[in-house]
């Protein structure tokens, strides 16, 4: 049927109205008009083509509810006999509301969401019992639900969209709308039988959403935003089409070439941006007030309370004394001496009849055996339970009760039982497994109470989990308990004249009611007898109740209105009680309506809901009649959603016989017991009344009633009066308790003799509730006894009447304003209750974000749900709710339909629902964040502060005080001569190893002395010079796999004046991807030939390889494996020592492929620092574990080894992966007392070895010899990683402080290195709130916000280091973070680019300060980090300066004015949850998009989309935009084991990362 709000979907509108609107949009999207203006005139072009909703004249809507009979003509249509099995909820439902709910939705219907994107195989959800869903019902605690009976299962009516469930219509006649309402909310010319597929809300979206798209010309990617600082031209090539990442080795997808651009514009992604884009052009942010922003400081904004916003103005309310007690009718001394008296003078009389699920009475208690089965058991209790002879239980002592809602009778027997045994009953529920919802928190009241015992039933024991034992289960968190069942056989006969000493009159504790808070903590509220006395005699007085009345009792009988009337003032009494049990109101709805009319009951206690199910079931029976009611209590009164079943039930019984006197709310807290009770007029009540209030106000505590604004009202029943000898006062919620005024909303408080006493063992909380002292406005107190606080929300209205609104424990608070849980249910409930929510299921709740309460909302879905479906009904009930209540909702997840933890009575589990969300253990099928809408006090954005200029330089010192971040390694004596070392190496006598190269398998796969170096290098020269026909200064790409042919190959160029180019070869399982890199860096290097290995060059001329590479294109490639020996006749000497030596080739974390250039000089000086750092003697062992195709990892295995001399132990990273100990091992065996290796070596080693180390230390692996272990890396030290390596080695002998790291980059590879003699590296924490703002301040370890940062080892000789400003370029102090500037002679000479972009590297290679020191040539090294003089003192004695790197500039992102580093972000990210194995970031136009990898199941996805949000939102003060879950190993990561985000990016923009969940947070 087509949506009611949508008149539209209907008839087309004329042509000439669809172009004003366009024009409309148009203007609306240029922000040339707005929101509202553009709604008025939307409106108004609409006016004629919209008829009135549902044919209602607005002003009639909330205006005069007269209940009448009359009115019950418009029943359901003839066509319907079959009963849905949709049943919803009826405490929330109103037509009043439901139309205000289609008239807010009406209002939107433009605007349109970005759906997010799931892979298929997460929609195949395995949804619990399709169809017939076990007992399971609404929001509140205790709700039940109604099967539909077993042969119309199968029928598919709920599919069919067309069938409007016919209850929407028996409430027509509800006075809660107007008797115009009551007819035409179903308009009746309307066919029911024929929807058409466009009008179905799917399709209708599905349409809109395409041609949505079909119209999204603007192009955001036109430019995207230049991440990368172009050093390389990307347009140039094309990028390698990844068919999936997830493909890719993680290892090998190293050099791959990443662009920036190229993103290809109708990928999926991007339309769904863009639309989400749109959605957000509609500002949320209320105006709020200027203040200044410390750059340190990033205060949160405070919402300032609006000027406009409604305030109380009445005067102070007083107290509110209740009638008193009645005194001179003779009142039994106590419960038990009344039970004794009916016991022995009536014991034929009835007392409790029970029924089974059948409706028939299985059996009835009389007051004579009822008084002899208590003494029995009590007897028993007191007697023959012993332990060691002792007697198990003394007076006082708790004893748990655990019954089945369907046995009243042994229930009351051992209530009874237990006060006459002067024992304290604590009825409990039964638990059905070993892991219930709040299971664990009912073992700690039990704990609490001290209870040991626990009687149940026969039947009941044999149904609980046991054990292997055959033992009843210990359930989690239970004290161990002694299980004791009280069926008759197993009860001790009492001796004649024995009788119980029980004091049941005095202050002590009579029970004890257990109460779930909130928070999910169960606390057992304690009733002493004189309470129990004076609410029986309350009740009894306020109800009119007479000796011998039959009351039906729906409730459960443990706690709460059940236990107070039907086990305790019915015995007071002498009532038969007739208990039906929630199982048999599943199976039969009108049960308790049918024994109302077999007893002639005179009164009735149920709750809502079952009034709205036997509304469901009533057709056809004509034989019930209520006229024997006098009371029809309704124990869930104070819900103010129960005044819709009321009216209901009203109008379809009224016919029937029911008064509307009879029906009588009443209002109870488990603190206060009953509050108030409505009376019937014969009992001297005042008249019922209604109020319509504004829902605005009410969010502001005010009490507004409703007249202009008809879409957002509540309309609330009163409650009826105060309990005889009861006083009562609202007071203000927070703080000193205020008397409320007339208009405002307060929380109840009770002053009385029949009020809970105590939360037992707990006095702290029990002070701040049950002795709360109301003061007047001027500070006196209002009564002389204290009150107890009930929980209730509400205010005294004319007559004396209570009027409840909601709940505290329903109270979410956001901003400044207040809603309330049940509101909310009530209004996504009437979005599309019966398509959509399973049974009305909806759990609403808040949880503290950012320090405000965030609303979420979870849903169970219909099993038949479509992801239209679902999406539709997301985003309507976001506009639903964002309408009526003015609130955003945070977080809207849906669940498959019987997934939500259930309350005992099969209600939602609110605590343990919470809990599950928070712990990313509630497994939705469907999120929807909010966080943009929401979120509204995030720190302002900053705005960049004008910087220090050179005027205010005063020799070398900053305005502010500080020194210039300033500092340079040892100077480097007199360079010798730039001649290549390996030649006073090979002609002098070191005939021993030099290197040796190991496998996996720990082998020596080849060794080579620098003579034997040299006469290989030699023969390489050799066939350069004849085979290839090189000249001096051609390029040569060396394609080897890591080994001793490489270094041989690169000498060989050299010593005919060629260039060597360093190449990793392509990986074989991976050609596709990884040989058009290879191609790539032959291209962009220009190198004239290729040398490489046969086993290399057979698979470069594979058919593979011709797939992804043309071979033609290939230059001349040579295989050195079998060259003839032959000598050079001369070894070239180059002229200048500026000459290049080499290309240094690699790709940075941004994705750009870049080349720098190193010259003789360069590569001498950078041997012979890093020669002087280490301490590099020929003696000295090195284990060298990286790759050598780049930056340091080339230098120390090609040139550093040759030019020191010492003996190198080669292990390349790759061979880790088929054998993780093979480095260590080596160190080990060798002897190394210094090592190199990368992060992704020891991430290897940390989880692969882990567990190892014992059989390890078996094996011999002993790592005392290793002075230094230093990681390779071109970032900021990971600590978390270094020191668990350090941890997990110590037992292997690893020295707690050799392990350090370096730092290089492709300005100059080696820049910082631990060395031998420095002091210890240093570890700093800095404030990351301050790094936002570039400044460095230092704070202690733990404080908020800190961040380590350990120092990147030392200063290398002749290495000066200053840090620059990064767009003033003027030196900076150092409490600043800048970009590191390099300036020394191993510095490369500049980038080898293809088209030799001189501006680029000129930039890069030759930076000047732009004062201060203006001569001195420094490298950009592209990364921001700072200088800290510490304590400590270096080599030569002078106080030793660190250097911190904290990122690549190239990274950051820029979002709010402030730069972030991607790794914090990510570091909380993966903190966020357990199964988050791996996490990346990056921005796209200005949405932060989170790309976490998920190491679990796929239906656990949508659970991190929440704990993502919460987490970034709480940590960095960011909205993230995009969540994106993706499997294990999509993150691409290069060979330095380093994140590279911006291929990611690539791969998300391109729509290749085959995500598993993609989230548009709104």
């Amino acid at each position: 049927m087509a949506d009611r709000g949508c008149p539209l979907e209907g008839a087309p509108l004329p042509a000439e109205v669809r172009e004003s609107l366009a024009e409309l949009e148009l203007e609306l999207s240029e922000g040339d008009i707005t929101q509202k203006g553009y709604e008025k005139k939307r409106a108004k072009l609409l006016a004629r083509y919209i008829p009135l909703i549902q044919g209602i004249d607005p002003s009639l809507q909330a205006e005069h509810r007269i209940p009448g009979p009359s009115q019950t003509t418009a029943v359901a249509p003839k066509q319907q006999k079959s009963r849905p099995t949709t049943s919803r909820d009826e405490r929330f439902r109103s037509d009043v509301h439901t139309e205000a709910v289609q008239a807010a939705l009406a209002k939107y219907k433009e605007r349109k969401m970005p759906m997010p994107s799931k892979r298929r195989s997460v929609l195949v959800h395995s949804s619990v019992e399709t169809y017939t869903p076990p007992d399971t019902s609404s929001a509140s605690e205790d709700e039940g639900s109604l099967r539909r009976p077993g042969r119309l299962t199968s029928t598919p009516l709920q599919s069919h969209s067309s069938v409007e469930p016919w209850l929407d219509r028996v409430i027509q006649g509800s006075s809660t709308s107007s008797s115009a309402s009551s007819t035409s909310s179903h308009p009746g010319g309307r066919p029911t039988a024929a929807p058409s597929a466009a009008a179905t809300p799917g399709a209708a979206a599905a349409t809109a959403l395409a041609s949505l798209e079909a119209h999204t010309h603007i192009d955001l990617h036109s430019a995207p935003p230049d991440v990368t600082t172009g050093l390389v031209e990307h347009s140039y090539f094309e990028r390698p089409q990844v068919a999936s990442v997830r493909s890719v080795p993680r290892g090998c997808s190293g050099s791959m070439l990443e662009t920036a651009d190229g993103v290809p514009v109708n990928s999926r992604v991007s339309s769904k941006i863009q639309q989400l884009l749109n959605t957000l052009k509609r500002p949320k942010r209320p105006p709020l007030k200027e203040f200044f922003v410390d750059d340190f400081e990033e205060l949160l904004e405070v919402q300032q309370p609006d000027p406009n916003q409604p305030k109380p103005e009445g005067s102070e309310t007083s107290v509110l004394r209740g009638e008193p007690l009645t005194a001179g009718v003779p009142r039994p001394p106590s419960l038990l001496a009344t039970l004794q008296r009916w016991g022995t003078t009536q014991p034929k009389s009835p007392c409790l009849t029970a029924l089974d699920t059948t409706g028939k009475a299985t059996y009835t208690l009389t007051y004579g055996k009822f008084w002899s089965r208590s003494l029995k058991l009590a007897y028993t209790l007191l007697n023959k339970l012993t332990n060691k002879n002792e007697p198990l239980l003394k007076p006082g002592d708790r004893v748990a009760l655990v019954f089945p809602n369907s046995d009243p009778v042994m229930f009351m027997v051992a209530f009874y039982g237990c006060l006459l045994a002067e024992l304290v009953p604590v009825p409990i529920e039964v638990p059905l497994t070993r892991k219930d919802a709040g299971s664990q928190q009912v073992g700690f009241l039990l704990g609490s109470c001290g209870v040991s015992l626990a009687l149940t039933t026969d039947a009941c024991q044999k149904g609980l989990p046991k054990a292997q034992t055959g033992e009843v289960a210990a359930f989690k968190g239970w004290p161990p308990l002694s299980w004791l069942v009280i069926d008759g056989k197993h009860l001790a006969k009492p001796p004649k004249d024995w009788y119980p000493l029980a004091q049941d009159t005095g202050t002590g504790t009579a029970y004890i009611e257990y109460k779930t808070s909130k928070e999910g903590s169960t606390v057992g509220v304690t009733v002493p007898h004189t309470s129990l006395l004076a609410q029986c005699r309350a009740l009894t007085q306020a109800c009119g109740y007479s000796e011998a009345e039959t009351l039906i009792n729906v409730l459960d009988f443990k706690r709460d209105a059940g236990l107070w009337h039907g086990v305790l003032t019915s015995v007071m009494n002498r009532m038969h009680v007739v208990s039906v049990p929630y199982a048999l109101m599943k199976a039969n709805p009108l049960s308790w309506i049918q024994k109302v009319c077999y007893y002639k009951a005179r009164a009735a206690l149920v709750k809502s809901r079952d009034m709205h199910w036997s509304l469901l079931a009533q057709r056809g029976q004509r034989d019930v009649s209520l006229s024997s009611l006098r009371m029809l209590i309704v124990a869930d009164g104070a819900n103010p959603w129960s005044i819709s079943s009321c009216d209901a039930f009203l109008n379809v019984f009224q016919s029937r016989g029911l008064r509307p006197e009879v029906i009588c709310p009443c209002a109870s807290s488990p603190e206060a017991l009953t509050v108030a009770i409505r009376r019937p007029p014969d009992l001297g009540g005042p008249p019922p009344r209604k109020a319509v209030l504004s829902m605005n106000g009410l969010s502001y505590g005010v009490i507004r009633v409703d007249t202009e604004e008809k879409l957002s009202v509540l309309t609330v029943q009163d409650v009826g009066q105060v309990l005889p000898g009861a006083n009562v006062c609202v007071v203000k919620l927070e703080g000193t308790p205020y008397l409320c005024k007339t208009d405002e909303v307060g929380e109840i408080c009770v002053n009385s003799s029949a009020t809970g006493t105590a939360y037992y063992g707990l006095l702290g909380i029990t002070k701040n509730v049950f002795e709360t002292v109301p003061v007047t406005a001027g500070g006196s107190p209002v009564f002389d006894r204290p009150f107890t606080r009930t929980g209730l929300l509400g205010f005294i209205g004319p007559d004396n009447l209570v009027f409840i609104v909601g709940k505290l424990d329903g109270l979410m608070v956001t901003g400044v304003r207040r809603h309330n849980a049940d509101d909310v249910v009530a209004t996504a409930l009437a979005v599309e209750p019966m398509k959509f929510v399973y049974r009305g299921r909806i759990a609403v709740f808040s949880v503290t974000v950012l320090h405000d309460d965030r609303i979420v909302l979870v849903a169970e879905q219909r099993p038949d749900a479509s992801e239209e479906d679902s999406f539709q009904w997301m985003s309507r009930v976001l506009q639903a709710i964002d309408s009526i209540h003015q609130v955003g909702v945070y977080c809207l997840a849906l669940v498959p339909a019987n997934t939500l933890p259930k309350a005992p009575l099969g209600g939602i589990h609110i605590s343990e629902t919470k809990q599950r969300f928070l712990e990313g253990t509630l497994h939705p099928c469907n999120v929807l964040m909010c966080p943009h809408t929401c979120v509204t006090n995030l720190p302002k954005p900053r705005q960049k502060q004008p910087e220090v200029g050179p005027a205010s330089m005063i020799v070398g010192n900053l305005v502010a005080g500080k020194r210039i971040a300033q500092a340079s390694g040892r100077e480097l004596a007199h360079l010798e001569d730039s001649d290549q070392a390996r030649k006073w190496r090979a002609c002098g006598t070191h005939a021993h190893l030099r290197t040796a190269h190991l496998q996996a398998s720990g082998t020596v796969t080849s060794t080579a002395t620098c003579v034997q170096l040299h006469k290989r290098a030699e023969r390489v020269a050799a066939a350069l010079m004849e085979k290839g026909r090189l000249s001096v200064g051609d390029h040569v790409a060396l394609v080897y796999p890591p080994g001793v042919d490489l270094i041989a190959a690169f000498y060989g160029c050299l010593y005919c004046g060629c260039v060597p180019v360093t190449v990793r070869p392509p990986h074989p399982q991976n050609l596709g991807t990884t040989l058009p890199t290879v191609k790539m860096i032959v291209e962009v290097s220009k190198s004239a030939c290729v040398l490489t290995t046969q086993a290399v060059t057979r698979l470069l001329r594979s058919k593979e390889a011709a797939a992804a590479v043309d071979i033609r294109t290939w230059p001349t490639i040579l295989d050195t494996d079998d060259i003839p020996k032959k000598k050079v006749a001369s070894i070239f000497r180059p002229p200048s020592p500026d000459v290049l030596a080499y290309l240094d080739f690699s790709v940075s974390t941004t994705g750009i492929l870049a080349g720098v250039k190193m010259s003789h000089a360069a590569t001498s000086a950078l041997c012979r620092s890093i020669k002087l750092q280490c301490e590099l003697y020929p003696s000295r062992q090195i284990a060298i574990c990286l790759d050598p195709y780049c930056g340091l990892g080339f230098a120390l295995w090609c040139l550093c080894s040759v030019y020191s001399g010492h003996q190198s132990v080669l292990v390349p990273p790759l061979e880790l992966e088929s054998n993780v100990s093979l480095w260590l091992s080596a160190v080990s065996q060798y002897k190394a007392r210094v090592t190199f290796c990368s992060y992704s070596v020891m991430e290897m080693c940390t989880k692969g070895l882990g567990a190892q180390t014992g059989v390890l230390r078996m094996k011999g692996v002993n790592l005392s010899c290793v002075r230094t272990c230093m990681v390779v890396a071109e970032e900021r030290p990971r600590i978390a990683l270094t020191q668990s390596f350090s941890k997990l080695f110590k037992d292997l002998g690893l020295p707690a402080r050799a392990v350090s790291t370096t730092f290089g980059c492709r300005v100059n590879v080696a820049i910082c290195l631990q060395g031998t003699a420095g002091p210890d590296p240093t570890t700093v924490y800095v404030d990351m709130r301050a790094l936002r703002h570039d400044r460095v301040r230092l704070v202690e370890r733990g404080s908020p916000h800190s961040l380590p940062l350990m120092e990147s080892g030392k200063i290398l000789p002749g290495v000066k280091v200053i840090i620059a400003h990064t767009e003033t370029k003027g030196p900076l102090g150092d409490s600043h973070l800048g970009e590191i500037w390099v300036s020394s002679p191993h510095n490369a000479t500049g980038y080898y680019t293809v088209y030799g972009e001189e501006a680029l590297h000129a930039d890069h290679f030759s930076a000047r300060l732009s004062f201060g020191d203006t001569q001195t040539t420094w490298a950009r090294t592209g990364y921001l980090g700072f200088l800290r003089r510490t304590e400590l003192t270096d080599a030569s004695g002078g106080r030793h300066d660190a250097l911190y790197v904290v990122g690549s500039l190239d990274e950051t992102l820029e979002l709010r004015g402030m730069r972030y580093h991607p790794i914090d972000i990510e570091t909380s990210v993966i903190r966020a949850h357990r199964s988050i194995a791996e996490c990346a970031v990056f921005t796209w136009t200005n949405l932060l998009v989170v790309v976490v990898e998920l190491d679990g199941l796929e239906q656990d996805a949508l659970d991190l989309v929440a704990l993502v949000t919460n987490v970034v939102l709480e940590e960095h003060y960011l909205v993230v935009g995009v969540v994106v879950i993706v499997d294990p190993g999509v993150i691409p990561i290069n060979s330095r084991g380093e994140k590279q985000r911006m291929h990611l990016r690539d791969g998300f923009l391109a729509d290749q990362l085959d995500p598993i969940y993609v989230a548009y947070n709104m």
